[in-house]
């Protein structure tokens, strides 16, 4: 009999921030007000790049598809984690749980891989110019694009079919929103292998990318050797942007995916969560929009035609 209830969980629960219970509306108030700024950055980003024909250009492209994609990565949690603020113990059903995560995984890694595609435009951009429109061609660029969702989609067929096979025994999930490692505690047996496969996962998603750091090196050392001042500057500019972004990104995707096991806390995942649910994605538009000159001239150009 016991085994049988053990299989019939068919709805889960968030815990969310309910340990916060005296706080929760400021916390809605706060995360409503960065929701509201992230979206408003990255739609002005797609806007900008896509009637700006000076932004046609495969950093911009990257840019506009990178702003796309994190709108889409906050859209699949935040709704659901501010709803969770007003109204607590809202279910939810195994297989909206199961969409949910499948959607956070694909569009995460896929953010992820448009990061490392960046990072080799820049890379192309500052070692290579005088062959980058050769070396960054509008097939590159769409292989790489299709590359970084496709690698995305993989991942997350993985690793959903792997936790949604599991037997569960609880329906409280120690989080807001559907996350590999809270989900797989609710399992009665034991889930090795699935950790194990998170971690295979994690590693490749995080540690293949960091290939972007000794790329950087090799941009900074070339930089170095531009005898303009200006241009050192130039390309200083366009490189601190995007290593901002990079190190925040995969600073916490690595804390939240590589840590043992048993360093983990409700408290520490939800500030981690926190981080690259809510700041991160806020991040992209703030930093590459603000630190970046083509970006504000297009702002300016369009605003004027407006006017």
């Amino acid at each position: 009999m016991q085994g049988h209830n053990l299989t019939e969980v068919t709805q889960f629960v968030f815990l969310g921030f309910s340990r916060f219970r005296e706080h929760q509306t400021i916390l809605f108030v706060v995360f409503l007000i960065l929701y509201t700024f992230t979206l408003a950055g990255n739609a002005i980003i797609v806007t900008v790049v896509c009637t700006d024909r000076h932004l046609h250009t495969p950093m911009y492209v990257f840019l506009s598809v990178l702003a796309g994609s994190e709108t889409a990565y906050t859209l699949v949690t935040i709704p659901r984690m501010l709803s969770g603020l007003l109204a607590q113990n809202q279910p939810i059903s195994s297989a909206g749980c199961a969409t949910q995560m499948f959607f956070f995984i694909a569009l995460a890694i896929n953010n992820c891989f448009l990061l490392m595609a960046m990072g080799y435009d820049r890379y192309v951009a500052i070692c290579d110019p005088l062959r980058y429109t050769v070396v960054m061609s509008k097939r590159v660029c769409v292989q790489l694009m299709c590359g970084a969702s496709g690698i995305g989609l993989a991942m997350a067929v993985v690793q959903v079919t792997s936790i949604f096979t599991l037997p569960f025994c609880h329906r409280v999930i120690g989080h807001f929103f559907c996350d590999i490692l809270p989900v797989l505690k609710l399992s009665y047996i034991d889930t090795t292998v699935n950790e194990i496969i998170n971690f295979v996962v994690s590693s490749f998603v995080i540690l293949v990318p960091v290939g972007l750091v000794f790329v950087s090196v090799l941009i900074i050392s070339t930089i170095l050797r531009i005898r303009s001042a200006q241009g050192r500057k130039k390309a200083f500019a366009t490189c601190t942007s995007h290593l901002t972004v990079v190190i925040v990104h995969y600073g916490c995707a690595s804390i939240a995916y590589l840590k043992p096991k048993s360093e983990n806390s409700i408290e520490q995942d939800l500030l981690l969560s926190v981080t690259y649910t809510i700041i991160t994605p806020l991040l992209n538009p703030v930093v590459y929009s603000l630190r970046n000159k083509e970006v504000k001239d297009a702002l300016h150009r369009a605003m004027g035609r407006n006017i």
